[in-house]
């Protein structure tokens, strides 16, 4: 097992983590809880961790959260007119795929 990265934003944390899982990577979030002992403990040492459970996994690891999807622009579907969000692949109203 090796931990892989920290944060205080544990939102940032289960986003990386369901990156890693999207690939078949097997991974775990420690310390989720533990912010409310900051103060009697250094705020870092309390901040949220995700750890693989593969050491092997580690390189692909680096390469998965340095190359993460970026969100585009907002794009109208061309099969019903309605506008998605720029990370969205897929139209929200009618599911037709986003245009290249």
């Amino acid at each position: 097992m090796k931990m892989v990265f920290t944060s205080q934003d544990s939102l940032l944390l289960s986003h990386m983590k369901n990156l890693l899982e999207s690939e078949g990577i097997a991974c775990f979030l420690k310390n989720q809880f533990l912010t409310s002992g900051a103060g009697e403990i250094p705020p870092v040492e309390v901040w949220p961790e995700l750890w693989i459970e593969e050491d092997a996994d580690y390189e692909a690891v680096l390469t998965i959260l340095k190359n993460q999807p970026t969100p585009g622009n907002s794009w109208q579907c061309p099969q019903c007119g309605k506008w998605s969000e720029g990370q969205f692949f897929q139209c929200w109203n009618c599911g037709a795929n986003r245009p290249e």
